[in-house]
């Protein structure tokens, strides 16, 4: 049919299109609870509870990858009518002929592109059967990184926490060798004594996070899968992502001023001093948790 051929080729599409984003490695949260205490005017605390899914290693991956290796036809239209129309064979030995051409090309391109892919991992092979292995083995020589299981499908529970001083900016995560993409929460110190506190990663429709991008993408192919599905095409089934889910808490030592937040309720008293700002988020966040913090008076 028409319809399913047209819902192969958007899906063929979108996959592609995710297998080039996915040549940045991102990681994305998953379901978590996440905290930064700002414990003196020149310590901190920071801890992450749960989730992380690496991208590069889901069957999406795969699935990006193997769309850009299949050969799929390009749709045929009427010169009268500029409708959709059913290929002849001819212009299907045509097409496949051009596609069988670029073969080198293609080939060259994907060595290039696991390499930069390698390269981006610390030297872990997203192709090789025991990169999860590798990487769980890589995080745990890592100070602070407690715990480290692989669920499957590029999805880890992990428990992160470190204590460090505030002479130097911070950001999580951090790992031996990525490149440092996708963080979850980052801390910049000013001059004066302040600290903005940026979460670009709890996030998952801020502009300035490109898994927006990429779960916008995943969105669409299970639409499109299920489409499919409806009309008995072999469009495949489409992995689902993770679902960003959990909380995130700034807390602020005894003399501390929070100069700005974005939170929905503002500051809460804490005990013993000091104050509490808390972020619900969820898979319709659309702001990422910002804080200006004077650490000093």
């Amino acid at each position: 049919m028409i319809i399913s051929t047209t819902i192969r080729l958007r899906a063929a599409a979108l996959l592609s299109g995710l297998a080039l984003a996915l040549a940045g490695c991102f990681m994305s949260p998953g379901k978590f609870t996440s905290e930064l205490a700002l414990t003196g005017p020149d310590s901190f605390t920071f801890r992450y509870d749960g989730e992380i899914f690496f991208f590069g290693l889901s069957k999406l991956a795969q699935m990006g990858v193997a769309a850009e290796e299949a050969f799929t036809p390009s749709e045929c239209f009427s010169d009268e009518t500029f409708e959709p129309r059913e290929c002849t064979k001819e212009e299907l030995d045509a097409q496949r002929a051009e596609w069988d051409a670029g073969a080198p090309e293609r080939a060259a391109k994907a060595k290039k592109d696991a390499e930069a892919m390698k390269a981006i991992m610390g030297g872990i092979d997203p192709s090789d059967p025991k990169a999860a292995e590798q990487l769980v083995k890589l995080l745990e020589r890592q100070k602070g990184w407690s715990r480290v299981v692989h669920k499957g499908d590029g999805l880890f529970e992990v428990s992160y926490a470190v204590s460090g001083t505030t002479g130097h900016d911070f950001m999580f995560p951090m790992i031996e060798g990525f490149a440092p993409v996708n963080p979850f929460v980052q801390m910049f110190l000013r001059d004066g004594s302040q600290a903005r506190i940026n979460a670009p990663g709890f996030a998952i429709q801020n502009g300035d996070n490109p898994i927006g991008g990429m779960a916008g993408g995943m969105g669409a192919l299970a639409g499109l899968a299920a489409m499919g599905a409806a009309e008995g095409s072999d469009t495949p089934a489409v992995p689902s992502g993770p679902v960003l889910e959990g909380t995130f808490t700034i807390r602020t030592g005894p003399g501390m001023r929070i100069l700005a937040n974005n939170t929905d309720e503002g500051p809460e008293a804490a005990p013993g001093g000091g104050e509490v700002l808390r972020w619900s988020i969820s898979q319709g966040t659309t702001q990422a948790p910002t804080a200006l913090i004077a650490t000093a008076r």
